[in-house]
């Protein structure tokens, strides 16, 4: 592990030339050995296998804020019309649940915990402050909300005990972590664990590696940081080619590629002249390996 706050030299590679308006939700897939991101404004689901470079993008009714595996080769998605389940196949969409009444918000980003839950958060796209939630989706359909007054619901992870939960409410550029209970999915103790420099960019999508670190995409920071949250100190940052980095997620048959999904929207055009891999999808090597993405079991 490299030294606090040092700029990591592993080689960042473009994995895919996309034009993303808005790439996020980036999650292997351990059922099936494939990378999944979502295009929010492009309203369209990626399905790409490294090993061949083949990317599928299956359009969706509305903007889609995040997906996650689920079985029988199906997946998950959070959509500004409601939850639904999705056949990767078929592409055949249901409704699971919609608890979105304001035409301002949508979901945006979300994971599964250890027990296959799916947790999953909104955002005003008016920017109206406090205006969001959090919510559970457990396996028998029923919809919990988690946490009001939220204003852009990012980042999640859960450690390998499952006796904490990570969040990331995008302005207050705090992770915070909570007492997670896997038997139930409550969530107490909130407190601060990291705190993001706001020159350093917002913090985003995140993820967890094996050695319980947490990576996150930095928006408007052209950057993926490292952070052990056990102490609070930054590990390693990882430049990206694209200043709206937006989320990350390990993959490849051994969880040891980071691929990093990044946006063109909000840049100018003199920005997108100096940054025009911005809205690709990313990839590197950074020498230590993820944990799986929990699956949806409902």
């Amino acid at each position: 592990m490299a030294s606090p706050s040092a700029t990591d030299s592993s080689t960042v590679r473009v994995a895919l030339a996309a034009q993303n308006q808005l790439g996020e939700g980036a999650i292997w897939n351990p059922l099936d050995s494939k990378l999944y991101w979502v295009d929010i404004e492009g309203q369209q689901l990626h399905v790409f296998d490294p090993t061949t470079g083949q990317c599928r993008q299956l359009p969706t009714t509305a903007r889609i804020g995040t997906v996650v595996p689920a079985r029988g080769g199906e997946v998950v998605v959070a959509q500004q019309n409601g939850l639904h389940r999705l056949n990767t196949t078929t592409g055949a969409s249901t409704l699971l649940v919609n608890p979105l009444t304001e035409p301002s918000l949508r979901f945006n980003d979300g994971k599964c915990d250890p027990a296959g839950r799916f947790w999953v958060g909104t955002l005003d796209m008016d920017d109206r402050p406090r205006r969001a939630a959090l919510y559970r989706l457990d396996p028998d359909g029923h919809l919990h909300t988690m946490r009001t007054h939220i204003t852009i619901s990012n980042g999640l992870a859960w450690t390998a005990d499952r006796k904490t939960m990570y969040y990331i409410d995008t302005p207050t550029h705090v992770v915070q972590a909570f007492d997670y209970d896997n038997a139930t999915g409550a969530i107490t103790n909130a407190r601060p664990v990291i705190r993001i420099p706001e020159a350093d960019g917002d913090p985003d999508g995140m993820t967890i590696d094996a050695q319980g670190h947490l990576w996150i995409a930095l928006w408007g920071g052209g950057q993926v940081v490292c952070y052990d949250p056990a102490t609070g100190q930054k590990q390693r940052s990882i430049p990206v080619p694209a200043p709206q980095t937006t989320s990350c997620a390990f993959g490849g048959p051994d969880l040891r590629t980071l691929f990093i999904t990044t946006a063109r929207q909000d840049l100018s055009p003199e920005q997108l002249r100096h940054y025009p891999l911005s809205g690709s999808l990313f990839a590197v090597e950074p020498g230590v390996a993820g944990v799986p993405a929990n699956i949806y079991v409902g």
